[in-house]
């Protein structure tokens, strides 16, 4: 691949040169194109809005498309020549691709290709790619290296696991650069109010609790009581979704600096557990929940940790949102506020660090 002929954009009378960002409508790709904003970038929306919504999109241009759809892609790049892509569009849920696993090959792998032909078209060399820890499978160390081996146990692991290696060997062939991140569990929410936790069905275990705590499902199911941790329950790294999105910015600024191909981890490097996420939920909206014990899910490790030293010492990341209890306190903001505007109800709930 050659350098593209970018050029800037006149937002507000100051250039800024554009990102596209596939799948920018979503939780984590909207929190990333408000962070590109900030940091000088004009964010270029590309999303099919079947799991994003197009008022998460407000620091830039939205076009809607499939990513499997070539032309589509190819003519957005051409409008707006993009600095670089960052790269969030797919289906995320591991469960899902287990029933449904030619939809996560299908949207996941080849829209992926259609991205990188696409890119290779239009002269753009330079992408950071939205990754997870789901491409190593059942960990054997933890906190887990990036050295750590691949061997993803479902279709959605495997999915991301088959992009990575394409992009490597599209860097080895076209001169390729790339940045992919390898992010564990996306936690919170804007801390400024304006990006929500919006996902539906929710199956994420923050946001889960918080509504049962709020009497909004009738309960919290943990799956799995006799784990190999301190209080019987899964421990996982959860990052909040602004650190995430700053990781993403840095990543980009790697590569339009010259930097070489990364692959790094995205998570705080400490875990908590299922337990003390509802006690902080808890404490957090002032009642206690119902819980049901219920047993362990097939494919659920014990500890998913991850070691963030490289990507530390690489992009110079330093999350910002590494307490519990303030992932918490902005994920409740979110959703009651959400709550509000549906029921005319208030929780009053505090959000500072």
């Amino acid at each position: 691949m050659s350098g593209a002929r970018s050029h800037s954009h006149l937002v507000g009378g100051a250039a800024r040169p554009a990102v596209l960002v596939t799948g920018g409508a979503g939780f984590i790709g909207s929190h990333t194109c408000k962070a590109l904003s900030r940091a000088g970038y004009l964010p270029v929306t590309y999303d099919d809005l079947s799991n994003g919504i197009a008022a998460a999109v407000r620091w830039g241009p939205l076009e809607i498309g499939d990513i499997r759809d070539e032309a589509r892609l190819y003519s957005v790049m051409t409008t707006y020549r993009p600095e670089a892509v960052l790269h969030f569009a797919g289906l995320i849920e591991a469960g899902t691709s287990v029933r449904e696993p030619l939809d996560y090959y299908d949207v996941n792998v080849c829209g992926s290709q259609t991205l990188l032909r696409c890119m290779r078209r239009s002269g753009i060399d330079r992408i950071v790619f939205s990754s997870t820890a789901a491409v190593y499978g059942e960990p054997e160390i933890v906190p887990i290296p990036e050295t750590h081996p691949r061997r993803p146990i479902n279709p959605y692991g495997r999915s991301k696991n088959m992009v990575e290696d394409i992009l490597a060997d599209a860097a080895a062939a076209y001169g390729l650069r790339y940045c992919a991140l390898r992010y564990f569990n996306a936690a919170g929410a804007d801390p400024d109010g304006e990006l929500r936790e919006n996902h539906d069905p929710e199956t994420h275990l923050i946001p889960l609790a918080i509504q049962a705590a709020l009497g909004l499902r009738d309960e919290l199911v943990i799956f799995g009581t006799d784990y190999d941790t301190p209080d019987g329950t899964c421990i996982r790294d959860y990052v909040h979704v602004s650190d995430l999105a700053e990781g993403h910015v840095l990543a980009v600024r790697r590569l339009l600096d010259g930097g070489g191909n990364l692959t790094a981890n995205l998570g705080i490097g400490r875990g908590f557990s299922v337990r003390q996420v509802s006690k902080s939920v808890e404490a957090v909206i002032g009642k206690p929940m119902r819980v049901r014990e219920a047993s362990r899910r097939s494919g659920d490790p014990a500890r998913l940790i991850a070691s963030a030293s490289l990507v530390k010492k690489e992009l110079k990341w330093n999350p910002q949102h590494c307490r519990l209890i303030d992932q918490v306190r902005h994920a409740a903001c979110s959703i009651s506020s959400r709550t509000a505007r549906r029921n005319r109800h208030v929780l009053s709930v505090e959000v500072g660090d």
